[in-house]
């Protein structure tokens, strides 16, 4: 079957989808769509622990570049067609060791913006929290100094690509709380198709609690985006977006894909990618950094309603409709420019 492209990706939400759009998923993924691609390892860098193939690089001075990066081209096909791609090793063990300390500040020290997305009685624990890279200098080292925002710009094709914001999700030990499925980019101030969200795990994540897609679902229409807890409706008028389907209860006749992600490993995806993920079985923790990126086309689109994350007070400073450029979006890489460091 088809996509659905009533409401083309990328669309102003707000608006109605044409008539009679039905809430239906392509099916018409390629053979062989759930691809895990690598890259060739830099030379004189070790790879992190499992890995063959990995990216590494030293640790930057101050005022360095952020390292260019080749994704394989296969990677870039994947991404386009199906809206997510596995990049194996991207990321050295320095650079996850000091990721995982930023990740223990962050819990330590959560932001205003922190809440915990499960419910009282479960017997873990899912914790998130967003907008942290100007106070946590791990993260703040990750955004500005890794290959993530290259591998970005070569998925999105894009010129320059800004920061949107960090993203930490943690789910402890025996967490049952799934994140159900949702597209991202309903829930933002954001308009455009150059986007993608990097998922970066700092522990192994086996595939039955990894983040899985719905293959091609970025081509299709925006989805109405629900409350977590309670799958309660939010926002945008009823009936203006096309409604979620029930995937968990009809998962054969979907396209899902994903990974088992080993230390290293990143998970890139667009931000209009159906996606969810189960809770976490067994001893391990899912400890999770996302980082959004945006493409030269991606627009402000100030909402009436509160954000997920907000950003009170940009609506008087950034017009809608203007480029994303404010110091809360730096830019991070551009093609044949020296990028400013923050």
């Amino acid at each position: 079957m088809a996509a659905d492209l009533s409401l083309a990706a990328g669309a102003a939400p707000g608006h109605a989808a044409a008539p009679g759009h039905a809430a239906e998923l392509g099916h018409a993924a390629a053979p062989g769509h759930a691809a895990e691609l690598g890259h060739a390892a830099a030379p004189g860098h070790a790879a992190a622990p499992g890995h063959a193939a990995a990216l590494g690089h030293a640790a930057a001075p101050s005022d360095a570049l952020a390292p260019d990066y080749a994704v394989a081209p296969e990677a870039v096909q994947a991404f386009q067609r199906d809206g997510a791609v596995c990049l194996r090793g991207l990321f050295c063990a320095g650079e996850l060791e000091a990721v995982a300390a930023g990740v223990e500040r962050n819990l330590r020290e959560p932001s205003a913006n922190a809440k915990v997305a499960s419910r009282p009685d479960d017997p873990g624990f899912f914790f998130q929290d967003y907008c942290n890279w100007q106070r946590i200098p791990e993260y703040r080292e990750l955004i500005f100094r890794s290959a993530a925002a290259a591998a970005a710009a070569q998925l999105m094709s894009a010129a320059t690509v800004r920061l949107y914001h960090d993203h930490l999700l943690v789910k402890e030990p025996g967490t049952r709380q799934r994140t159900p499925w949702h597209q991202d980019q309903p829930y933002y101030n954001i308009e455009g198709r150059m986007s993608v969200s990097m998922w970066l795990p700092i522990d192994p994540v086996p595939r039955e609690s990894s983040l899985e897609f719905i293959a091609g679902s970025h081509l299709g229409p925006w989805r109405m985006p629900r409350a977590f807890l309670d799958n309660e409706a939010r926002w945008f008028p009823e009936g203006s977006l096309a409604p979620l389907p029930d995937i968990e209860s009809n998962r054969p006749a979907y396209p899902i894909i994903g990974w088992a992600i080993e230390p290293g490993d990143a998970v890139f995806f667009h931000m209009l990618a159906l996606h969810g993920a189960a809770g976490v079985s067994g001893v391990g923790r899912r400890r999770v950094l996302s980082v959004r990126f945006m493409g030269e086309d991606v627009r402000h689109a100030p909402r009436r309603w509160k954000t997920s994350p907000h950003f009170p007070g940009l609506a008087e400073e950034l017009p809608a409709g203007a480029e994303m450029a404010h110091p809360l979006f730096p830019v991070v890489w551009a093609r044949g420019e020296a990028t400013s460091r923050a």
